[in-house]
């Protein structure tokens, strides 16, 4: 095999495609555009709401600790292990 016949294929397809990547730089083409539906938007708005709300609910917090304080307050062996299942199984 002779190898300045393939030195010059070489050249010749290196020399092809110098030309075509200049040719797609040198274009001007539409650019890429990105927008945001009114459904994302209300997302974002929705996520930093909840991510700014509280764990955890005070209000349910000082009723169970005065029921607790008096007395008052009792867990159902059946109805916790119905909640427990239901939360499981969901």
């Amino acid at each position: 095999m002779r190898i300045d016949a393939y030195n010059q294929v070489a050249q010749l397809y290196g020399i092809q495609k110098n030309l075509k990547t200049q040719k797609a730089q040198n274009a001007a083409g539409p650019r890429d555009q990105v927008s945001i539906s009114q459904a994302g938007r209300d997302y974002q708005v929705a996520k930093s709401a909840v991510s700014e709300a509280s764990d955890i609910r005070e209000d349910k917090v000082s009723q169970l600790k005065s029921m607790i304080d008096a007395g008052t307050y009792s867990v159902e062996p059946g109805d916790f292990a119905s909640k427990l299942l239901e939360k499981y199984n969901a």
